[in-house]
Parts: structure tokens; sequence; C-alpha cells
């Protein structure tokens, strides 16, 4: 395909950026002079110690005690950065506060709005840290939060990570099972649980289910509960819960902050824990900050008093993301309910109403708009939005046109690529460069990332593993219970030794220096030797107006064959006929190769998704393959388990 220039920032938004700036300090206090951005992505590559260590001298970061170097060892895992410097994250995040201007805007489905100054952030912060550290919450201790995407959730994390204590959350609409598999990893000493939620019109209490967690974590000392619903919708609250309001009653503490170790864990987040138990996945206070600080100014361009807004849930990477706009003295922009209700355009009307400055969003979520024909332009005034971010799976071709003809004609689309395991992008936006149809800006500086071919060299121009080649601040520096770190290294490092194996197919443009993610390559259909990624599938299938979801797997079966089924979700009342077979068919082969044309087409009610929004191509191909049940699928990790009944089925008949 075409990949047609979409965008290309004007002289004075390329003059303004942090990334010029960051340039122009390079030159004037290293004398260094780069053309391009390629030029200084190859830099910070090929001297990863110095890039590193000017990011912690430009933004100028706060340390109790100095480093005694860099980085350690290059050797991956097991690399150590910038060992002997203690400081804290938290800290940073208010160093750049507003006084009464506005850190954190609140809206939900219901109608809430709610603006809080950084003072009393300040003030509602110092208290709830006053509060953990009374009843010994300290250095090193974890404490878990079962909340929904409210200010207060914030709150808890800036306040129990000021004390240097370990926070970890997830969202209200997990399954008891599923949050017990994650926080009973960590042996949590408080657990802060709201009463309920509510999601598309409806609201669920999740009393028995805060219960139920309760009980199956004996290491808890205390239960704060946060009250959301409605009284009358809510259930009766065992007596020995703290009311979320105890934590706010000290009007006249001091905000301080706790000094740790670089490499002190910041936070446990989670694999999407498709089959066995999620991978407890722990980052540091240092890694993270300095990550956060180069993505937020660089790749995302965030000025102060600007507005950040992700569309996302506590139990999401993204969650943590978002806290990291503070750094910029932004503020952050929370929504929690559905994104299309009351109806398709909720999340345009906010942007509209707040004036978002970054609006942040899922691929799926743009796909679905498109799919609807949905066009906020006609109806919505977003001239404030200087930027639009997707992630959470490969943005089709088709979507990027359809950004700048139906949202906004002059706009910086970010599509970016990343993870839970680095709690950030790989790849993603720069202000200097244009925006090609389909394709992800650059790789974002410090990050050695290439496409390998099966001989396990590095190419240009053609499908490849998504390889890292040296190690980042914000890899984890280690699995929660992981004893010789035997379970991390299988998970990235096994693959190329001593480089992380990412597990997407990525091919990288010689003209543009561009992306494009073909999907995950656990997940690959390999066809007669030709790897296919499943994004390339899905792409096309979305110009098929009758189908509103599908699933690609393929499967290796006996004596070398193999079958490939599409799944299909149809639109409406739409139906599966031969006609619309054929044609889908013949649009997958002229679109992409014969290759692409899958075996058969089968008709499902449903798309097996995690609760994070991914669709469940491996788990449901080990099912397909003929694995037990239980060694397949989780089923507490997933938005719709009853999807599953038809493959379970289905698989019999292979």
């Amino acid at each position: 395909m075409i990949q047609n220039k979409l965008w290309e920032a004007d002289s004075e938004f390329k003059t303004n950026c942090h990334l010029n700036q960051y340039m122009n300090w390079l030159n004037h206090e290293h004398q260094l002079s780069f053309n391009t951005y390629n030029e200084l992505w190859e830099w910070s590559i090929q001297n990863i110690e110095l890039f590193w260590e000017s990011i912690w001298k430009y933004f100028d970061v706060k340390a109790y005690s100095s480093y005694n170097e860099v980085l350690s060892s290059r050797e991956m895992p097991g690399s150590k950065w910038f060992e002997g410097a203690t400081l804290n994250y938290a800290e940073h995040l208010f160093r750049n506060s507003q006084g009464d201007k506005p850190a954190i805007i609140f809206g939900n489905e219901r109608g809430s709005n709610q603006k809080i100054s950084w003072n009393e952030l300040i003030s509602k912060v110092s208290s709830m840290a006053s509060y953990f550290k009374s009843i010994g919450v300290g250095k090193g201790d974890c404490v878990v939060a079962f909340m929904p995407n409210v200010p207060e959730t914030t709150m808890a994390f800036l306040a129990v990570n000021s004390l240097g204590a370990i926070w970890s959350s997830t969202s209200p609409d997990f399954g008891s099972e599923s949050v017990v598999d994650r926080f009973a990893q960590i042996e949590p000493k408080v657990l802060i649980a709201v009463d309920g939620y509510f999601y598309n019109g409806k609201s669920y209490s999740k009393i028995d289910v805060v219960q139920e967690i309760e009980a199956a974590l004996p290491s808890l000392e205390k239960v704060v509960l946060f009250s959301y619903l409605d009284q009358e919708s809510s259930n009766d609250r065992p007596g020995h819960y703290i009311d979320f309001d105890v934590l706010l009653r000290n009007k006249t503490a001091e905000l301080e902050f706790e000094a740790v170790d670089f490499n002190h864990p910041i936070w446990v987040l989670y694999s999407s824990g498709t089959t066995g138990l999620p991978k407890a996945i722990v980052h540091s206070h240092g890694g993270i900050l300095l990550e956060h600080l180069k993505y937020m100014a660089f790749h995302n361009d965030v000025h102060e008093g600007e507005l950040f807004f992700w569309y996302t849930t506590t139990g999401w990477m993204m969650w943590n993301f978002v806290q990291a706009a503070l750094l910029m003295g932004a503020t952050i922009v929370l929504y929690d309910g559905s994104p299309t209700y009351p109806h398709i355009n909720k999340l345009w009307e906010f942007a509209q109403e707040e004036g978002i400055h970054h609006f942040g969003t899922s691929a799926p979520f743009l796909v679905y708009n498109m799919k609807k024909g949905n066009a906020p332009i006609k109806e919505y005034d977003l001239s404030k939005m200087r930027s639009l971010s997707s992630t959470g799976a490969p943005l089709p071709h088709e979507a990027f046109e359809y950004v700048y003809e139906n949202i906004k004609k002059d706009l910086w689309l970010c599509s970016m690529a990343g993870g839970t395991d680095v709690c950030t992008a790989f790849v993603g936006g720069n202000p200097l460069y244009a925006v090609h149809t389909g394709e992800i800006q650059c790789r974002a500086l410090g990050v050695s990332l290439h496409a390998y071919n099966d001989s396990g060299d590095p190419v240009l121009d053609e499908l490849g593993e998504m390889v890292i080649e040296q190690p980042l601040p914000s890899m984890p520096i280690y699995f929660w219970n992981d004893p010789g770190q035997d379970r991390y290294r299988s998970s990235y490092f096994e693959h190329y030794p001593g480089k992380w194996r990412h597990g997407d197919f990525i091919k990288i443009s010689s003209k543009t220096d561009g992306l494009v993610i073909y999907g995950r390559s656990d997940a690959t259909l390999n066809r007669h030797g030709i790897r296919i990624g499943t994004s390339e599938i899905y792409r096309t299938l979305d110009q098929i107006d009758e189908i509103e979801d599908s699933l690609i797997l393929n499967l290796e079966l006996d004596e070398g064959n193999h079958f490939m089924p599409l799944f299909v979700k149809m639109k409406g009342s739409e139906m599966l006929s031969e006609n619309l077979i054929k044609r889908i068919n013949r649009t997958l082969r002229k679109e992409n190769s014969p290759r692409h044309v899958p075996d058969s087409v089968i008709r499902v009610k449903d798309i097996p998704y995690t609760i994070s929004g991914k669709k469940m191509e491996t788990p449901i191909k080990k099912i397909l393959m003929g694995m037990p049940l239980e060694k397949s699928i989780n089923f507490d990790s997933m938005r719709n388990p009853e999807s599953v009944d038809f493959f379970i089925e289905f698989a019999k008949t292979i």
C-alpha cells in the first residue's frame, strides 16, 4: 500500500516541541549536532549510558544520593541502572505543581464533572500518606487497589508511592479469582476497594467480590472501602472496613517523600494471564521516572498546563502511564464508564467540553468509530486537540485515513506500541516527522529495536521479529516470586539469548524510518513457509461492512497439514451467505495474496477478548489444537467467557 503523507507539523510546532529543545541542549552542553531524528536515535542506542545520563541531567532529576555509574552491565537480564542513587517518583510528579490550576479533571458516564487543583491534590495525598504511615505502611510494603479510574485511585497511588511502598491495581470489572491470582502473589498489607461501579448505564455492586478477595488474602491487615455507588444500590458493608473518607481527615499533614534506591520497586503490573498465573512484573522508581520523562516530553510532547487524557481502566498499564503527565506540569484527565454510553460520541463530546489537548485511546475504539461511519468532525469543536494517540492493537491503514477525514484534519496522530512489560512504548510519536498512512512514526529514543529475519539478522523493509538489543531502564527489575529469574528469562530472552524478543512482527521502512506492526508473532499465520501477521487480515476485513469482528488462526496439523479458519461475528442481522464468503476471499486475495485466503469462514456469536481488550488468538488456537482447557485459557481474565463455548465444540470437529 502507498504510504500517503497525512500530516506534518508546521515550523512553530517543531521549534517549540520538547524534542527540538533537547537537541539544542545536546548541541550546547555536549557539542552534539544532529541533522535528523534518525541520527539522534542512532546516537542514543550506540551510547546508551551517555543518552540516559543526558536524560537525568536534562530533566534535572532530584536525587538524595548520587549514582556510582550509569549502567553496571549491558547484559540482559541483569543490567543495573544508576546504582547508588536514591530518589522518589512521586516527588517528581509534584515538582511542577501549578497551585490552584487543575491537576486532575474527572468525568464519568453518569455526568460527573470534577476538577481537583494541585493544592487540593497535595493536601489530600498528604493526608492519605499520613494515614498509611500511621497503620504501619512503609518502604517495601504492598498496597493494592480494586478501584475504578477515579481521582481517589490516583491520590492513593501517589500517597503509597511517596512512602516508598509498592503499588498494584486491578479494575473492578475483574472477577475475584482473577484479582486473587494477581494480588496473592505479592502478599499485600492493605486493600483499597470500591463498593461497585457503573458501565453502560448499569450499576454493579462488588461488595461480595471484595469480601471474597479479602478472604483469599491472609496477608491483609486493613481493607479501605471507597463508596462509589448510590447508597440505596449498595449492599451492607462489613463493619471492620475503613471508610475511604477516614484517609482524608488529617488536614494539617505535610507532604513528605521517602528516598528509595533507583532500583527500588515502584509497582507490580501483570500480564494478561490468558494461561496460568499472570506474570507479576516489577518496575523500578528510577527506571520508570527516566522513561516517563523521556516519553512524555519527546514522543508525546506534553507541555505545562496542557490536558492529557487516555481512556483506560486501572487494570491496564496505560493507567500508570497517564499519571506521568503530571511530570510535565500537565493536567491528567480521567474518565470512568463506557466510552460509547449514552451515545457513540461521548468521549468526543467530553474532549470538546474539557478542551483536551492530548487524547489517548485504543485502536479498536477508532476502528469501531470508523465502521459505524461516525464523523465527530461534523459535530464537535476539537480545535484544542493537538494529538490523538492510539495503542492496544495495530491501527489499520484505513483508520489513519479515517482520523484525518472524520475526526480532525490538523492533528498529530501518534500510533504507539509497547506494553505492560515496560510500562511505556518502544515505538511511537515524533513531532519532527510526518505521519504516513499505516505507519508508526519512529523507534523511541534509547530503544535499540530492530526487525530480525529467520536467520536472526536485522532487516529493513521486511517482516521480522521485534527484538531489542540493548537494556532499557524501564525493563522489569524482576518478576515477583521468580527465583533465579527463570520465568523472566523465558519470557523474553530464550529465543535470542541476551536480547529481548517482544513477540510482535514488524516491518521498518528504510524510506521513512516508520514501522508497521503486524500482530503477535506467537499467533502468526505460517502459510506455506510465509509468515503473515494477523493484523493484515483484520485490516482487510474492516473494509467489509457486514462483518463486525473477526478472529483468524492457523492450525498446524499432522503430516505437515495446515488449517486456517476465519471466524466472523456478523453485524446486526446480517447473514453469512455464500456470496459474502466469496467476497471475503476475493477481497483478501486482492488486497493481500492467495495465502491470506482462509480455508473456511465460520460464523460465531462473539469473538473472545481479554478484559483489557485483546483478541484471544493464542488461547483459542490452543483449544482448537486439543490442549486441555485448563492449560489453554483463564476464563476469569475474559471480558466475554461465554464466547469460548463455540470453540470448545468446534474443536471436536477438527
